[in-house]
């Protein structure tokens, strides 16, 4: 490492994945998954990068250490015992969706609806008649629901009514701005979601797991792993209630589905 990189105040990003996995992917006070990494010791004093120096501080802990409302000690301490490690899970964040027509971009797919009175349902996504994204709409506001599982069926990450929460014992999370990132290895992205409020939700990239079914879903295309069937979208959008359904299905129809579906014997 060159002199110019040791006094840069960018923290290399293998060290900061490593802080990640130790705070448990959040504020270690308050579990918050929106954190800015903080040098412990101050980084005028210290001017270098050393994973074990460094924490992670939500904005108001952030703000109330350096203004020495939050004592060094009690940082270091929440730092040896996080917060999110303690709960074996984050902290839950609130979502901020709302309008009468929301939409969800799955890979190239939008898939959209209006609301039509109180308690109106939407779901972009079913597997196995589970709504991995759906939305509840109710007097021009609209409450997320979103569920993904890891290949074992263990759920990693849940919406419920807009409030976010997701494992701490994962490889790699990371919320920054909109995009969050969840990767199951170094280069193996589970999930690559865009919380584009007020009114949409965007899936770009998945690994999707539910009872030996995998869904894959990137920018080109939906895949079916199971059985290699492929779905190509070009900026393509559709209206209805329920728009892709995989596997077991019952009720209104999709306007894409497949039921016959091979399964995975190890998940």
């Amino acid at each position: 490492m060159n002199n110019e990189s040791k006094n840069s105040r960018n923290i290399p990003l293998p060290i900061q994945r490593e802080v990640r996995q130790r705070c448990g992917f959040g504020c270690v006070i308050c579990g918050l998954p929106l954190y800015e990494y903080e040098h412990m010791e101050g980084w005028a004093n210290v001017k270098r990068h050393v994973a074990d120096e460094i924490t992670l501080l939500c904005d108001q802990h952030h703000r109330e250490k350096t203004g020495g409302l939050l004592p060094s000690e009690a940082v270091r301490n929440a730092n040896n015992n996080p917060y999110n490690l303690r709960n074996n899970i984050s902290k839950p964040y609130t979502l901020h969706y709302s309008g009468k027509k929301p939409k969800a971009k799955i890979g190239q797919l939008l898939i959209e609806t209006i609301d039509e009175g109180c308690g109106t349902q939407f779901i972009p996504l079913l597997i196995d008649l589970i709504p991995i994204i759906g939305f509840v709409l109710t007097d021009g506001h609209f409450l997320l629901n979103l569920v993904i599982f890891d290949e074992y069926n263990h759920v990693v990450l849940n919406v419920v009514n807009n409030q976010l929460v997701y494992k701490a014992d994962l490889f790699d999370i990371q919320l920054v701005g909109r995009k969050l990132t969840i990767r199951k290895e170094q280069r193996n992205v589970l999930l690559e979601i865009i919380f584009d409020t007020p009114d949409i939700v965007i899936i770009s990239k998945a690994n999707l797991f539910v009872n030996g079914l995998h869904l894959i879903i990137d920018e080109e295309k939906i895949v079916v792993n199971n059985n290699n069937i492929e779905f190509h979208f070009h900026n393509s959008t559709i209206s209805a209630p329920v728009g892709i359904s995989i596997g077991e299905y019952r009720g209104q129809a999709a306007a894409i589905g497949m039921e016959k579906i091979d399964r995975y014997k190890n998940t």
